[in-house]
């Protein structure tokens, strides 16, 4: 399966960009899904009919569906939710109130990946769309699976396993005292099933031949400002993008003097963004005069991005982490385009290097060759981060 990530800042149109590529593979004779994980879904809008949680047909090949978190919650997560439910009912809250509170903030973020995870393995499409939360969001998602590994590794499979000793022991004096029962195997064993379904699909989301992000952008000075910073984000979590797509630019056709200095702006930031982005593929999209909604517009949106072009090609494939061997050292290389090296923060803790840039933060665990040795120095050159290692002195 060919899965293809389309983000960007809210309101720059990935919504339709990702409507538009799915009506391209779909002319193609891919079996096309178009997935809206987008707590805020549009793509309903975008296609002008109705969709659901579950996949339903827009024409031949091409079927779409807008992700229902509450339903995925109750099918992957419903024993963990009873039990929190039950938990805070004994503690004096209303059924209501409870049953609300068990949903834990960003639970969503995570079902959407469960959600893609089930679709790769099920197999039943040839192209999975996935038109993604805001970058800020999408971000936060494709860490997840790092950051859970390094919590179950370290502190919930041993918590897990001194549980299941102690339950039996615990139990009949706890339950009298709490007024709730302690969280049977089932309930224990559900995050780490979860952990498990994501740590399967960090590794269909770093494979640049199955999985691409496509970043939709427009030319404005703050959206391409964190467009260039989720480049450099997914590098840093080994996600590879593979075209930049510049929306809603002025035509030349428009001579309205109340254009003028939008015109003249735009063609500085169109610049720009084949400038930043190089060697990234830029495709260019004009302003149309009427919203893209309904197939007929979405058929002009989807000959302007693509042409006679297959979507499910990669337009570039990029290197985001190698490992180089020079003479009596390695150099651990992460492409971070864009980004200053006094903005990367480095430490090795075991056979792990952890790197953070802002609020990112990214536990790469280092190949047996480089675990055993020390960081002894780091530099950018032409937007790698070049991080030394050799043996201690």
């Amino acid at each position: 399966m060919r899965v293809i990530l389309m983000t960007g800042k809210g309101g720059v149109g990935k919504t339709s960009v990702a409507a538009a590529t799915g009506l391209r593979c779909a002319e193609l004779g891919y079996k096309t899904l178009v997935l809206s994980t987008d707590p805020a879904h549009s793509l309903a809008d975008s296609f002008d009919m109705e969709l659901s949680h579950d996949p339903i047909e827009v024409k031949p090949n091409l079927f779409g569906a807008e992700l229902d978190a509450l339903r995925e919650l109750e099918g992957n997560w419903g024993a963990v939710k009873r039990y929190i439910t039950q938990v805070l009912q004994a503690r004096g809250l209303e059924g209501v109130e409870a049953e609300e509170l068990a949903i834990l903030p960003g639970m969503d973020e995570i079902f959407s990946l469960v959600r893609m995870k089930r679709h790769y393995d099920e197999d039943e499409f040839d192209v999975l769309i996935i038109d993604s939360a805001p970058t800020g969001t999408a971000l936060r998602l494709l860490s997840l699976p790092e950051v859970a590994g390094f919590y179950m590794r370290r502190f919930y499979k041993p918590l897990q396993t001194v549980s299941a000793a102690l339950r039996p022991l615990v139990e009949p004096l706890f339950r009298p005292v709490a007024g709730f029962s302690l969280p049977n195997k089932e309930v224990m064993e559900a995050p780490y099933e979860f952990y498990e379904q994501l740590e399967a699909l960090e590794k269909v989301l770093t494979d640049p031949t199955k999985t691409s992000v496509r970043l939709v952008t427009n030319p404005e000075k703050m959206v391409i400002k964190e467009s260039l910073r989720a480049h450099a984000y997914l590098s840093l979590y080994n996600v590879g993008t593979d075209m930049v797509i510049a929306n809603r630019i002025i035509p030349e056709t428009v001579t309205d003097p109340f254009f003028k200095r939008w015109k003249e702006n735009q063609q500085e930031y169109k610049k720009q963004i084949h400038d930043d982005f190089l060697p990234l593929p830029v495709r260019e999209v004009p302003l149309y005069s009427e919203e893209m909604c309904g197939l007929e517009a979405l058929q002009r949106l989807k000959e302007t991005i693509y042409g006679e072009d297959d979507p499910t090609q990669v337009y570039y494939e990029e290197k985001t982490l190698k490992v180089v061997q020079l003479e009596d050292q390695y150099s651990l290389e992460i492409y971070l385009p864009g980004i200053p090296k006094e903005q990367v923060e480095l430490s090795k803790t075991g056979d792990e290097l952890n790197v953070r840039i802002g609020n990112h933060r990214r536990n790469l665990v280092l190949p047996q060759a480089l675990a055993a040795l020390q960081p002894s120095g780091a530099k950018m050159e032409e937007d790698y981060l070049k991080i030394r290692f050799a043996q201690a002195a």
